[in-house]
């Protein structure tokens, strides 16, 4: 079978995916967007209008790529349900048309029952130490996907799910893998580790010119793997797509956000990375295999937002010449004006040549105290260095994050079929 990632982040550009879905002759295509600051952001746009939380690109990002997928018979797999699913199934309904199921998969929110003296994996400290929790969401595994495949979806929404458990539902529901045989879900868990942020497996996020050149970063192409039913996958970008997929694209790629490549727990399995090789096949088709798995962990992993108070981010520019000393003169008055506030505090002058740039942020609870801080730097107008300009404050709330863990029989998956005609099942 043939897998695509279209997106490694809430943000990620849309041309790509589409360039997959014309000429990658895919089955599957996954959509990976969802970070733990994501998934709180959308709970706090939930809790102001119930019909929102899912990712703000959703709208944009569908009705370019549903109609290709379509035409094409490739099933999407995606999380940008985010905080709110449901509401996103609906929104996704809408764009298909006439014809098309929609799956639907929640579970993951276990706010509801959450102890919050249970300790934060980060600190020790009992989560209701941190602040006023608002969010809490578990990484379901492919386990909770498979019954929504099953079912011939054409569009399947997520919310928080363990990002590799994306890919190896598809791949396990295509080759008929069982999810219980250990090598096959570390196989699988291996390609969606590597496919989950798109671009940077084809260099985005590799480049560093003159140590690391990467062509045509511009229209930089996303990966596709080929996998066959023993488990073997080979990764290729489509010709005539910038970047570079390499093997050392694929080993910087492979060691990205793995704590322990002896046992990296997902839900799904725990992977030991310690006898893959990688291997190269052509220009950019690299050939990757050798994942072992043993046992999926019992406890289920659970992102945690909190507030954590607010955040203001004040600035203003120098240019010209002297421009560096006066901007530092900028800096040494907002120090001494901001001498002794209750507030974290950071001033710092960025730039260079003959244009800079003041920047001060402080964190407090105290919103009132942070806005005697954008006071200041807007007063440097004209109790400051001559010449600046383009002041700039904003403040914004912070949302706070910690993890903790929670038995895995305490959490229930289940999945909501919304068809084209209005027609919802669970």
């Amino acid at each position: 079978m043939r897998i695509g990632s279209g997106a490694g982040f809430s943000g990620d550009r849309i041309e790509p995916a589409e360039d997959l879905l014309r000429r990658g002759a895919l089955d599957d295509l996954v959509l990976e967007c969802l970070a733990e600051r994501t998934i709180a952001l959308g709970q706090q746009r939930r809790l102001a209008d119930p019909d929102t939380g899912y990712d703000r690109r959703l709208v944009a990002r569908f009705s370019r790529l549903l109609p290709l997928a379509r035409q094409g018979g490739v099933r999407i797999v995606t999380n940008m349900g985010a905080a709110n699913p449901l509401a996103a199934g609906r929104v996704t309904r809408g764009l298909l048309g006439p014809s098309g199921t929609v799956a639907v998969v929640t579970g993951d929110d276990v706010l509801a029952g959450l102890d919050l003296d249970a300790p934060a994996v980060e600190d020790g400290l009992p989560l209701r130490a941190h602040g006023e929790v608002v969010s809490a969401n578990a990484y379901l595994g492919a386990d909770a996907i498979m019954p929504a495949l099953r079912a011939g979806a054409d569009v399947v929404l997520t919310g928080r799910v363990a990002d590799p458990s994306l890919f190896l539902a598809p791949i396990a529901e295509r080759l008929g893998w069982d999810l219980e045989d250990t090598a096959q879900a570390a196989c699988g868990t291996l390609i969606g580790h590597l496919l989950e942020c798109a671009g940077q497996l084809t260099g985005g996020y590799f480049a560093d010119p003159g140590r690391h050149d990467v062509p045509g970063l511009a229209e930089l192409g996303f990966p596709y793997a080929e996998v066959g039913p023993d488990g073997r996958a080979s990764f290729h970008k489509l010709p005539g797509t910038g970047g570079e997929l390499s093997r050392a694209t694929v080993r910087e790629q492979l060691l990205y956000e793995i704590t322990d490549p002896a046992a990296y727990q997902t839900p799904d399995v725990v992977l030991d990375l310690r006898e893959v090789t990688v291997d190269t096949r052509g220009p950019d088709v690299v050939q990757v295999a050798g994942a072992v798995g043993r046992t999926r962990p019992d406890q289920l992993k659970v992102s945690v937002g909190y507030r954590a108070g607010y955040r203001t981010e004040a600035g203003i520019s120098y240019v010209g010449p002297n421009a560096r000393r006066r901007a530092g003169l900028a800096a040494d008055i907002v120090r001494t004006r901001l001498a002794g506030i209750r507030a974290r505090l950071r001033v710092e002058v960025l730039g260079g040549g003959d244009e800079y740039r003041l920047r001060v942020a402080a964190a407090s609870h105290d919103v009132a105290l942070l806005e005697e801080v954008g006071f200041e730097v807007e007063s440097l107008y004209t109790n400051g260095p001559a010449g600046g300009g383009g002041v700039r404050v904003h403040t914004g709330q912070v949302i706070g994050i910690v993890s903790t863990f929670v038995p895995r029989d305490r959490v229930h998956p289940a999945v909501t079929l919304m068809e084209a005609d209005d027609a919802a099942a669970s």
